[in-house]
């Protein structure tokens, strides 16, 4: 599963309105099921939004959603999440894990062809692996690779991965995009036509790029899991969400995630009701501000204690998500396993806050209501993604709740291609608001570990400690989830304790679909499992 993205799409804002909002400006057309034929038909488009485009469709390369997002529609890999959320054969016709976890075994299926026509076989998924443990491929992800001990092809279509110990994100690695050999060898991939023009074999191919404007997919017609009957799919550029509500609302997209405000009270009754289907569900992501901690300020525990007091998550629950969603509390999802139910949320209480600092030797020598150090005032700014009024609606409370015991915070928004390249993966920020998705598998070594704490990396708070660094790396080895629990507990209390991040919500997910759109089942892993199984009648078709 992938989730369709790698960071979490969080979700949009608008002004409310009440129950009275109008309904679409173009009327969708209302969806009569009795109307509807007993069997999927083919053709039709579907538009979505995308709040930035893709840096880069060879996904091993990029960190951003939009990338990620249209490159799970061009490659496939081995294995893939059902809609359970359970790891099923992909590219893989069969595997087997032997040996305890030390060995994997795989059987390609053999009817899987490039765009170009080609076989893909193992000798493209050895390249793969090749290309992510060189270090000179500026990777972010190569990590779970290179614990690797030895690769064997046994077969043209077969082979073997051999691991020192058992590694228990042995399974979840091989999910991973599987790139062409006879394309790729050789090419220089940081300047290569294939990360605009991708050679795929997954159900859809790109069509059409239009820099800033939109990311046109067609139909595989060889894709070996069936042809998807959606024969289009179009991700325009839109940058801001209440745009794309607009949009949504002129009969201009099929889908999006709304916000609470949008779901509770904007999108029912006349030209809503039967003209869209509403899905909610807890989301698998979280939102957090992290703490660059490189900055002078934040060197000190107790200052990312005392902000982590300042914060008041119920009031961001509440005024940002209208109670669609939880207070975060770490880097696992409520009421799953890999929680750990001991570690308490640290409560609202700005007097502790002001306390905390004091300690850390910041007071208001000049008494102009903002703390000082060494002459130095208590000021620094944080910095988000243009077009996600959430996350900016958070940082103006947490501005407001700072402000309350003295520090003086300045909100930044930046354009996101510019946000990711100039600033979080250079590390050029003082703090920042943004969210993760919440993996199945509760092995977080990618963000957390400190050789992940380099440029590029995705550890861009710099955040190091070598017991986290050794409980990150037991982890990972242990197959056994009881033991594993134990170590993943403590990552989460040292997180907890250390405070890199004040983590301040897991938002429901409120995505919303045109009715014409067929097939759609809301599942533990959301709604875009089975994409390519999506249908729309040939009468509603566009």
């Amino acid at each position: 599963m992938s989730l369709r993205t790698i960071l979490i799409t969080v979700l949009s804002l608008m002004v409310l309105v009440g129950c009275g909002e109008s309904g679409p400006s173009t009327p969708v057309k209302a969806v009569n099921e009795a109307d509807l034929p007993s069997s999927p038909e083919s053709g039709g488009t579907i538009v979505e939004a995308m709040l930035g485009e893709p840096s880069n469709l060879i996904s091993m390369l990029a960190t951003d959603s939009a990338s990620h997002e249209v490159a799970s529609q061009i490659y496939v890999g081995l294995v893939k999440y059902n809609k359970d959320i359970e790891l099923v054969p992909y590219a893989a016709e069969s595997f087997s894990i032997e040996d305890g976890g030390r060995l994997l075994k795989f059987k390609l299926r053999e009817d899987i062809k490039w765009f170009d026509g080609k076989p893909l076989t193992a000798d493209d998924v050895e390249f793969t692996y090749r290309l992510m443990i060189d270090p000179k491929t500026p990777t972010a992800y190569g990590g779970n690779f290179k614990v690797v001990k030895e690769f064997r092809k046994t077969g043209t279509y077969t082979f073997e991965i051999e691991y020192e110990e058992p590694f228990a994100k042995a399974l979840v690695t091989w999910a991973t995009d599987i790139l062409p050999k006879h394309a790729l060898e050789g090419e220089d991939l940081l300047d290569t036509k294939y990360s605009r023009q991708p050679l795929g074999a997954g159900p859809y191919k790109l069509k059409e790029w239009v820099p800033g404007t939109q990311v046109v997919l067609e139909a595989n017609p060889d894709f070996f899991d069936g042809k998807p009957y959606i024969e289009r799919v179009v991700y325009r550029v839109i940058p801001d969400l209440s745009t794309q509500f607009l949009e949504l609302k002129a009969g201009n997209l099929d889908m999006m995630g709304l916000g609470p405000l949008q779901y509770l009270y904007q999108t029912s009754g006349p030209g809503w009701d039967g003209s869209f289907n509403k899905f909610e569900y807890l989301s698998s992501g979280y939102s957090f501000l992290g703490y660059n901690m490189k900055h002078r300020f934040f060197q000190d525990v107790r200052v990312r204690r005392a902000i982590d007091y300042a914060i008041d998550r119920d009031e961001i629950v509440k005024g940002v998500l209208y109670g669609l969603g939880e207070p975060a509390n770490g880097p696992y999802k409520p009421g799953t396993w890999q929680y750990n139910e001991a570690v308490k949320p640290r409560p609202y209480n700005p007097e502790k806050a002001k306390e905390l600092l004091k300690q850390a030797g910041w007071t208001d020598t000049d008494n102009d209501g903002v703390l000082d150090k060494d002459g130095i005032p208590f000021a620094f700014s944080i910095i988000t993604n243009q077009g996600n009024t959430q996350r900016i609606k958070s940082g103006v409370i947490i501005q407001q709740r700072l402000s309350d015991i003295g520090i003086k915070v300045d909100l930044r928004t930046v354009e996101w291609a510019a946000f990711i390249k100039e600033f979080v993966d250079k590390g050029r920020f003082d703090a920042i608001i943004l969210g993760w998705n919440i993996l199945q598998d509760p092995d977080i070594y990618n963000v957390w570990h400190s050789s992940m704490a380099v440029a590029g990396g995705l550890n861009f708070t710099r955040y190091t400690n070598d017991r986290l660094d050794a409980l990150l790396e037991q982890g990972r080895a242990i197959v056994d989830v009881e033991r594993r629990k134990v170590i993943y507990d403590e990552v989460q209390q040292i997180l907890h304790e250390e405070v890199p991040y004040s983590f301040l919500y897991v938002p429901k997910s409120l995505p919303i679909v045109q009715a014409r759109v067929q097939n759609i089942e809301a599942a533990p892993a959301g709604i875009a499992y089975n994409f390519t199984k999506w249908w729309i009648p040939l009468s509603l078709q566009q």
